[in-house]
């Protein structure tokens, strides 16, 4: 193989290295909670979140065949890249398949209630109300934000509340 060939393909073994995360990271950026999301980016992150599985596979393939033609004529410190482009492409595929904004939001197992007159809640903070029954609670938005799940019961009736 001559060197403008091994270039190329120590070129396209990078590129190949970066899609991949890259698959993984625009979603992961654009689709945070609590920052503004445009409609441009987000129907991009959507997008993109779709047809990662497949491209992150057709990548790792790619990397892995890129892999095995420059393995041997590489020093230590070019198999070392070449290993760091397979660990960010595997990391990659899997990363993609993962529910991770679900990672962030963590169900209150065990939430703590204080009575109405106990409550220092500011005048303008927003509660979610139930009443079942004579039975009533509210659930702070601030605290739901955070959580967006709570299984609670109330008068003897389990509920989800959500938000």
């Amino acid at each position: 193989m001559d060197r403008s060939e091994n270039r190329g393909l120590w070129l396209l073994l990078g590129l190949l290295a970066m899609f991949s995360p890259g698959l993984f990271m625009i979603p992961a950026f654009v689709i945070r909670p609590f920052h503004h999301q445009s409609e441009k980016a987000l129907e991009l992150a959507i997008a993109v979140k779709r047809i990662a599985p497949a491209l992150t596979v057709a990548a790792l393939l790619g990397v892995l065949a890129l892999s095995v033609r420059l393995w041997r004529s590489s020093s230590w410190v070019l198999r070392t890249g070449i290993g760091m482009a397979l660990a960010l492409s595997v990391a990659s595929t899997v990363m993609v398949r993962q529910n991770y904004f679900e990672w962030m939001f963590h169900p209150i197992k065990a939430a703590g209630f204080v009575s109405a007159g106990e409550a220092h809640l500011g005048d303008k903070e927003m509660v979610m109300a139930v009443r079942v029954g004579q039975e009533a609670r509210a659930y702070p938005i601030v605290q739901m934000a955070y959580h967006h799940i709570l299984n609670d019961t109330v008068a003897a009736v389990p509920i989800v509340v959500t938000y």
